[in-house]
């Protein structure tokens, strides 16, 4: 494949950290994410998406529309008039010819350059660290040998903040719609004379030439956004929204010799007034703490020092893990994009993406306690921060909200709960967090049940990671596996629904109560917490509580061993009516990936063989070189015993499609086996790096996971869907940096147990931990996979096996590992 090829929309830029698009048709929209704290933005490579507050449904500031045609329309939008010319350096939505275009996608920045005859726009578009808003550096050069006096055209439109009732609700929300102007600056105010206290400000921070709030207005009626009136016109209008559709829209009028340049910016900010009062007469808003974010922004240099505040911010971030390493694609992935990954998946968990419209799903239970894995060794205190506030929404039973709001931080009881898994995901983020922080303290912390003392909170965290062991210990089915409930990690697999309504959820339907459905993936995840807690009680001193722990684990081991092998790998669960399922007995779905990688995980297989069985079986019967798929054979009819699993075409989705998350288990299990080669083949089947020579097949961006690549059943085969929101990035962070390079936090340090291929000469990184930073070089002089024969502290022999201890000294320490 040509260099060419392989490039064909765009190019890593390892040194800026940027990944260049260099047409914007691409296969699908390639996202980016602005916002690292609580103000976020999807920013895709045409200017297109939307920015929030917080919570995307609850606290929406501009409108989006999925589903569109074409995809990805609306957003930060610049029209420019050049003499009667219009374009938009975004490409987006006049598509005009003749544009050169180039967008770089950087770490929290997206910056697009478009520019014809010789008139260069230049927009930039980040969220300032710390800060509730979004800039938008605009620079204009001209290029030509000529005076040039181009307009240029803003365009953002508003939400009514509750995001689903803006999209529904229009014999309302057509009636409510109200904005204020003064100077250059917008005010978006619906709402804001009642119950909200909070409000949108759209300013530039030079003067304008005029402005437009109406929709109507500015676009027209019977137009389209890639014929707005008012920027083929080539004059704003200074219209005052009142009802209908508000938007914020500034003129600028600039002229400019040859040679010349002006940059200015725009601010998109979400205003809480707090304090301040309301209005300073009847139906004029008290527009002063918008007035200092407005005057804070115009002031010199203060657009270029928050950028270089990010970009700091970011560098910070990433360097508490480096890594050269022969493989280029695991290199650039564990060094920028991987990580990057994390921060969204951490901040959004499912909820905002071009495939999660932010509406219908908040945070998940057991997504965001994986999505921990990931970040937990960037910011540990925004990690315990999202323990509490996740473990706040278990009940007391042991059970779990599904899912919760990220600015109520209430669970979501339309969701609900009974996925008997979810409770068990707590007791791997907060290990991860201690063994990364060292903070035990955090299991003490004060965190009640959601459905009781909740005014008088007595349960710490601890309490919650005894009641979800416990919970799954008891709740056990005819076989001693653990009952299903709604759904396991799958939730398509759904043993207790028996829907034959298709305008129910699967996810909700069905009654969990008196089931005997089990689950062996549950019980292979059991097996790995129980591990976990009985370590985390030995780090603690409580040896019968290790004692205990491991009883459990032991009876559980026994349980998996004696009822779920099926002769060559293990079966995936007991249907309700004691049938099994992934079993070499069923005709289709004999064998599913999930229970291979959490049995091996857990310990199950380590002493008779069956566990490189098991991943041989996997190897032989789901392996592609896309990754690994789901089951085989694929379902082709659908079984209302089996749910929504089922219900997808074969090859795409749960029915055999390539689900990147479950594959990062079975490189993990590789890694456990001393398995280089294969971990590391496996690991690059599903990386996105990867895919640039096959990227019109891939379609998805390059740059980051898909949750879901088309299996080999689909004519689509290699296809990459539900990108960016996906537990792929936290668990194929920990492939790369504790499975591959086998760099492990621990509690009583670092521990070094790579598992490399055995071609590799070695590879160095570097390691923030506890205020220290290791500088670890490793060496394969026998060209081994796995297994450390020397281990070397600032030139002091270690134990090969042990770990490496906390110092503690804040300074820079060298370590030196032999492989043989």
């Amino acid at each position: 494949m040509s260099l060419d090829a392989q490039e064909k929309y765009g190019y890593f830029d390892d040194s800026a950290r940027e990944y260049v698009i260099t047409r914007p048709d691409t296969p699908l929209p390639w996202l980016n994410y602005l916002g690292q704290d609580e103000f976020f933005g999807l920013c895709t490579n045409t200017a297109g998406g939307y920015t929030f507050w917080k919570d995307a449904k609850l606290r929406r500031l501009t409108r989006y529309r999925y589903n569109n045609v074409p995809y990805d329309l609306g957003g930060r939008y610049f029209y420019v008039n050049d003499d009667g010319a219009v374009w938009n350096p975004g490409w987006k939505p006049v598509k005009a010819a003749d544009v050169a275009y180039e967008c770089r996608h950087g770490l929290g920045y997206t910056k697009i350059i478009g520019s014809r005859d010789g008139l260069e726009v230049e927009a930039l578009f980040f969220v300032p660290p710390g800060e509730n808003l979004e800039v938008w550096k605009i620079t204009v050069r001209n290029r030509s040998n000529q005076r040039k006096t181009p307009k240029l055209f803003s365009y953002q439109e508003f939400c009514f903040f509750e995001a689903l009732n803006d999209m529904t609700n229009y014999q309302r929300t057509y009636s409510i719609g109200e904005v204020e102007v003064e100077g250059s600056a917008i005010y978006h105010k619906t709402e804001y004379r009642e119950r909200r206290n909070h409000y949108t400000l759209f300013a530039c921070t030079r003067p304008i030439a005029g402005f437009d709030t109406s929709r109507d207005a500015f676009v027209g009626i019977h137009e389209g956004l890639h014929e707005a009136r008012v920027p083929f016109c080539g004059q704003a209008t200074n219209s005052l929204a009142f009802g209908w559709n508000p938007i914020g829209a500034h003129q600028i009028d600039l002229d400019l010799a040859p040679g010349a340049e002006e940059s200015f910016a725009f601010v998109l900010a979400y205003v809480e007034q707090g304090e301040e009062p309301k209005f300073d007469a009847p139906f004029v808003m008290n527009k002063s703490v918008g007035r200092a974010i407005v005057a804070k922004y115009s002031a010199p240099g203060a657009v270029d020092a928050a950028l270089a505040k990010l970009k700091d911010y970011w560098d910070t971030l990433l360097a508490n893990f480096q890594v050269e390493c022969p493989n280029e694609h695991a290199q650039r992935m564990a060094n920028t994009w991987n990580q990057y990954q994390c921060m969204a998946t951490f901040n959004m968990s499912r909820s905002a993406s071009m495939y999660e419209t932010g509406i219908g799903r908040g945070m998940g239970f057991r997504d965001s306690n994986q999505d921990l894995l990931g970040f937990v060794h960037m910011i540990p205190s925004r990690a315990r921060e999202r323990i509490l506030d996740i473990a706040a929404t278990q009940l007391s039973d042991g059970t779990c909200y599904h899912q919760y709001q990220p600015l109520t931080k209430k669970g979501n009881a339309d969701i609900g709960g009974d996925f008997y898994d979810d409770h068990l995901w707590l007791v791997l983020s907060t290990c991860a967090y201690i063994k990364e922080s060292g903070d035990v303290s955090i299991l003490q912390a004060r965190c009640g049940f959601a459905d009781h003392d909740t005014e008088n909170v007595t349960s710490t965290l601890l309490d919650h990671l005894e009641t979800s062991l416990a919970y799954t210990m008891k709740k056990r089915g005819p076989h001693g596996l653990p009952l299903i409930g709604h759904a396991d990690w799958n939730d398509c697999l759904n043993l207790n629904c028996f829907s034959t309504e298709p305008n129910e959820s699967f996810q909700t339907a069905g009654d969990v109560r008196d089931s005997k459905a089990e689950s062996v993936m549950i019980a292979g995840l059991f097996l790995y917490a129980a591990r976990e807690m009985a370590e985390l009680y030995d780090f603690l001193g409580h040896a019968d509580d290790a004692k205990r722990i491991r009883a459990d684990h032991a009876e559980m081991l026994a349980t998996v061993e004696n009822t779920a092998w099926d002769g060559a790998w293990y079966t995936r669960a007991y249907a309700a009516d004691g049938a099994v399922v992934g079993s070499k007995s069923n005709v289709e779905g004999q064998i599913y990936i999930e229970s291979q990688g959490w049995c091996v995980l857990g310990g199950a297989g380590a002493d008779n063989g069956r566990a490189r069985q098991a991943l041989e079986s996997v190897h032989e019967r789901l392996y592609t070189k896309n990754g690994i798929v789901l089951q085989q054979p694929a379902y082709s009819t659908y079984d209302k015993a089996l749910g929504e699993v089922t219900s997808y075409p074969p090859g795409v989705k749960e029915n055999a499609g390539i689900f990147s998350h479950n594959n990062t288990w079975i490189h993990l299990a590789w890694c456990k086996l001393g398995e280089g080669d294969r971990a590391l083949e496996y690991y690059l089947s599903i990386c996105p790096s990867a895919k640039q020579e096959q990227i019109d097949t891939y379609r998805g961006e390059p740059y980051v996971y898909a949750q879901m690549l088309a299996g080999r059943d689909a004519p689509c085969f290699g296809e990459a869907k539900n990108n960016w929101l996906t537990g792929t990035a936290a668990w194929t962070f920990v492939v790369v940096s504790q499975g591959l390079l086998g760099i492990q936090p621990d509690y009583r340090g670092l521990r070094v147990d790579p598992c490399i291929p055995k071609a590799w000469p070695g590879f160095t990184a570097t390691r923030r931990f506890r205020g220290d930073t290791y500088q670890i070089r490793v060496v394969n002089p026998d060209g081994v996979s796995k297994g450390v024969k020397a281990l070397r502290l600032d030139g002091q022999e270690l134990d090969p096996a042990g770990t490496i201890p906390v110092i503690g000294d804040g300074k820079t320490h060298e370590v030196e590992v032999v492989l043989g």
